[in-house]
């Protein structure tokens, strides 16, 4: 069992969260440790992209990001450093928060996404906590539900609370639905919620996407 979290954690979420305006919303998420998710609609994938889909999971590498320059090493280790003190009120453990970090900077960077949106997300969704389980079921960091698992993995949705395992599914379904919505984030981000069209869960997501942002001092 982590030491982030010592034992699994059900969080009853209300649904009242969502009308209000995002950042009363925020504050009552961080106040009660709830998670706020909604649920990701299971539809039929061609085989082309569940294959794609599947591919993308499967990998079990390490998350150790690999760097082309002495700079863009140390960028990274600026973001980790100052990542790392903004998560510690979540995760107290330093080796924890460098584990987690680490891995959502690798799965950001492997599905092409925004490692700030990544973060932002997983606040949104779970508070940063690994044992989050939702109303309809979704679990974990990203509250990936467990049909993905059927869909385009093994099948055993109780590796959704294993840290690497969620953080790879969820940022692989998020570049799906992106890629699903020609880039438009605004959309993507509510089919990831089940809510598309409506703009409180995209919302709620751009302004913790704030929170995550890191721009190096020289």
């Amino acid at each position: 069992m982590s030491a982030e979290d010592p034992s699994p954690l059900n969080a009853n979420v209300s649904r009242r969260i969502c009308l209000l305006p995002p950042l009363v919303a925020l504050g009552l998420l961080s106040i009660q440790e709830q998670s706020w998710a909604g649920a990701q609609i299971e539809e039929p994938l061609i085989d082309s992209v569940r294959t794609a889909l599947s591919s993308a999971v499967r990998n079990a590498a390490p998350p150790i990001p690999e760097f082309s320059s002495t700079e863009q090493r140390l960028y990274y280790l600026r973001w980790l450093g100052a990542m790392s003190e903004r998560l510690a009120k979540k995760k107290k453990d330093f080796e924890t928060r460098k584990e987690f970090l680490q891995t959502v900077w690798y799965e950001s960077k492997r599905a092409g996404l925004d490692v700030a949106l990544v973060l932002g997300l997983i606040q949104v969704e779970s508070n940063f906590r690994k044992y989050a389980v939702s109303v309809v079921g979704a679990r974990g960091y990203m509250q990936v539900m467990p049909f993905w698992t059927r869909a385009i993995g093994d099948g055993d949705a109780g590796r959704l609370f294993h840290m690497q395992t969620n953080l790879r599914f969820g940022c692989v379904i998020l570049r799906h639905y992106l890629d699903r919505e020609k880039g438009d984030l605004f959309l993507a981000l509510g089919r990831y919620n089940g809510s598309r069209g409506k703009p409180q869960y995209p919302d709620a997501v751009f302004a913790n996407k704030r929170l995550w942002e890191f721009v190096p001092t020289k």
